[in-house]
């Protein structure tokens, strides 16, 4: 979720749209923010829910999930942290187990609950950070199809920020399981555990700032196989391979020899988020999606799962193929030493967030969270797509295809395959190999299927109005009634009395007179030339009291309010019902989200917290880079059920700052990027930003220019808090013959 994250939350709604022979369907609806699906061989269908529910289908044509497992007490459901990862064993229900990776509400060692759904200040969500622990179990169905057991495998991934979390949990064609999770790092500064290092990363304990050139920790967490012997390994920015039954990782695995248990797990590390990731079919070759930070997005390729190699992706020390400006100029220890030939696999493709994946691709640019990856193998999908790489992206609402060239994906062969996706948070393939895909903002599980011949039409019939008393004048349409093949033309034929025959109009747009109190299914059936028909009905209500909806209120904080990092901002609202009146606290909920916004002003949503029941409380301005500002939603549901929902955007206030370097036209980094001076950055008032001066620097001749010092005192590389005035930090140097 992000450019920071991999579960960027939803959008506003979007219409998906497929190619040509194609159709985009729901398979299963319903759904609250579900995050990961996993097909059982015996046709049962599990869904993940973020807040720590499972859920299963006896099938996808099944109606009404049981709650497999409710894992709600032990997650953390707060920001991008949740449950996130699922897999169903792949000889259930011989092997009846399910196996989840979830955001485990504890810090290291410790047990639940630490901090429940939220994160209060202090610590601060985006200041010291709520630590915890990322998990991965395995649960065990009983008789009753719902789980007795929960077993936990690994309980590692210390996280310290509220993204980057716990990811992927798959089987490998081997039977082992492979698990990933992120670096647990800020998505704000260049984090190297210099902000009370709670996860205890060397060279200093818990509690102790780390700093550079030596520090371990941070984002460096990704790095950390790479410690000195006798340092401490953690799985954060890594990808494991483990025993499904113990949680040990395998003979196999290129450090089975070393003494550290984690170390013995992993298979690749030097990764952000590398939220996702799938095998392609046939192969030992593991595909990963890597979310990136300021500029790439990432497809990761690790050749052969079973050889002694350990891929070191790069993360923090480089993005994409380029080193990271931010770690670079910090001058890290850890990283330098990659520089000089350590060994860095590049990734198999990357797209930059300013630039579209397809030209001609209707899908927005600048914030991007690769989300899904996924491979064709038995689908009925036409020979082009025959073994393609799937790849979707949360922020930018889409799903891209990389065909192949000679069997193996191409990136010059790519095509858009689903836009206007409302929030992909995984792709997978499914029954009949179709492509199946979790969008999360609309609550569901849709399947892509493809059909050669004539496909049927989709009826959409609206009436307008859809209620009122007798007599009662209705206009119907159904121009919104689409057919995927092109050409197509379409004849109507509408049941307007509700008598169950199509007899009663031929028009597109008919309007008809009801003249008694009844409620009557009008049904309209859509025809192309081929005989292909699709049917829908409306429900028109005549005579009967007119419902209508609820009117929520924001009274506080007002529209101009202009935040602060660190600031408490209270909310107060209520609402009313034409047909309940005042409503109580208990009818309202609340959302706040950030909306993080790209430069060209294409904004996605990261939710931060929801409150239930409550006509007040209060909340933190959370710490993210600009631009981005706050959306605060009230809801109010009314007796009927009925709701409404009314946002206010809080906009922060922002402050400039200039960098410059004497002597000028130098280098400097700032957050994620590096930059030549003079330059100037508009950041939140209160936000935290790291800066460094890399040294030494060229210069003319036989001279390079070394660090001296910074005008605010600060160490070559330190942390400045944003002042609520313009203000210039400059970085001072010398000549040297060095």
């Amino acid at each position: 979720m992000v450019a920071a994250t991999a579960v960027a939350l939803t959008p506003t709604a979007a219409v998906a749209a497929v190619p040509a022979g194609f159709t985009d369907s729901v398979a299963i609806s319903g759904l609250s923010s579900p995050t990961a699906v996993s097909f059982a061989p015996d046709g049962r269908v599990f869904i993940a829910e973020k807040s720590g529910l499972v859920k299963v289908f006896d099938s996808l044509t099944d109606t009404t999930a049981t709650t497999f497992a409710d894992l709600r007490p032990q997650t953390q459901d707060f920001w991008d942290r949740g449950l996130l990862g699922l897999a169903v064993d792949p000889q259930f229900p011989a092997r009846p187990y399910v196996y989840v990776a979830y955001t485990y509400d504890a810090v290291p060692g410790g047990t639940h609950p630490r901090w429940g759904d939220q994160c209060p200040t202090p610590p601060g969500a985006t200041d010291q950070g709520c630590v915890v622990t990322g998990r991965v179990s395995k649960l065990t169905m009983g008789s009753g199809g719902t789980m007795t057991a929960e077993q936990p495998l690994v309980t590692d991934w210390c996280q310290q920020y509220p993204s980057h979390s716990i990811g992927t949990v798959v089987f490998g064609p081997d039977g082992g399981l492979y698990v990933g999770g992120g670096d647990g790092a800020s998505f704000n500064f260049t984090d190297y555990g210099q902000v009370g290092n709670p996860c205890a990363d060397p060279p200093g304990a818990a509690g102790t700032n780390l700093t550079a050139p030596t520090a371990r920790g941070g984002a460096l967490r990704s790095q950390s196989i790479r410690r000195p012997a006798g340092e401490p390994v953690s799985l954060d920015g890594s990808i494991v391979r483990i025993d499904p039954d113990t949680g040990a990782g395998l003979a196999g695995n290129p450090f089975a020899a070393n003494t550290d248990a984690n170390a013995k797990r992993i298979i690749a590390h030097g990764m952000r988020n590398q939220f996702r990731f799938a095998f392609r079919p046939g192969t030992e070759e593991l595909w990963a999606g890597d979310v990136g930070w300021n500029t790439w997005e990432e497809i990761n390729r690790i050749a052969d799962v079973n050889d002694a190699t350990a891929e070191n992706f790069g993360w923090p020390c480089y993005e994409g193929s380029a080193r990271q400006g931010g770690y670079d100029g910090a001058n890290l220890d850890l990283c330098e030493s990659l520089y000089t030939g350590a060994g860095q696999t590049a990734p198999y493709y990357a797209y930059n967030h300013s630039a579209k994946v397809v030209a001609t691709d209707p899908c927005p640019t600048s914030g991007s969270s690769i989300s899904g990856i996924a491979f064709e193998s038995t689908s009925n999908y036409p020979a082009a797509y025959d073994g393609a790489l799937f790849f979707s992206d949360s922020s930018r609402g889409c799903i891209w295809a990389m065909q192949t060239t000679n069997g193996q994906p191409d990136p010059a062969k790519l095509v858009p395959f689903v836009t206007g996706v409302n929030v992909p948070v995984q792709i997978t393939t499914g029954p009949g190999g179709d492509l199946f895909y979790i969008a999360l903002g609309a609550g569901q599980l849709r399947r892509v299927t493809y059909s050669s011949g004539n496909q049927a039409p989709t009826a959409v019939a609206t009436a307008t109005p859809s209620s009122g008393s007798a007599p009662l004048t209705v206009q119907f349409s159904g121009t919104g009634s689409t057919d995927p093949d092109p050409g197509d033309t379409l004849g109507y034929a509408w049941d307007l009395d509700g008598d169950g025959q199509y007899d009663d109009s031929t028009s597109a747009t008919p309007t008809y007179t009801y003249t008694s109190q009844a409620v009557v299914n009008v049904g309209l059936r859509v025809t192309d030339q081929a005989g292909a028909f699709g049917t829908d009905t409306v429900a028109v209500t005549v005579g009967a009291p007119v419902s209508q909806d609820p009117v929520p209120v924001i009274d506080t904080p007002t529209s101009p309010l202009n935040w602060v990092v660190g600031q408490n901002v209270p909310f107060a609202g209520h609402a009313t019902d034409p047909q309940d009146g005042a409503l109580p606290a208990s009818a309202l909920s609340w959302r706040l989200s950030i909306q993080h916004c790209a430069s060209g002003g294409s904004c996605h949503e990261h939710v931060v917290q929801n409150w239930s029941g409550v006509a007040s409380g209060s909340f933190i301005a959370p710490d993210h880079e600009y631009p981005s500002y706050l959306d605060l939603t009230l809801t109010a549901t009314d007796s009927s059920g009925r709701t409404t929902s009314v946002t206010r955007k809080l906009d922060p206030q922002t402050v400039q700052l200039t960098f410059t370097t004497n002597p000028s036209g130098l280098q400097l980094s700032v957050g994620g990027t590096a930059q030549t001076t003079p330059f100037t950055r508009t950041v939140i008032v209160g936000s935290n930003n790291s800066i460094s001066a890399p040294s030494p620097q060229p210069g003319a001749l036989f001279f390079r220019y070394r660090y001296s010092s910074w005008t605010d005192g600060g160490a070559q590389t330190h942390n400045i808090t944003a002042p609520a005035t313009a203000t210039t930090y400059r970085a001072n140097y010398s000549l040297c013959l060095c």
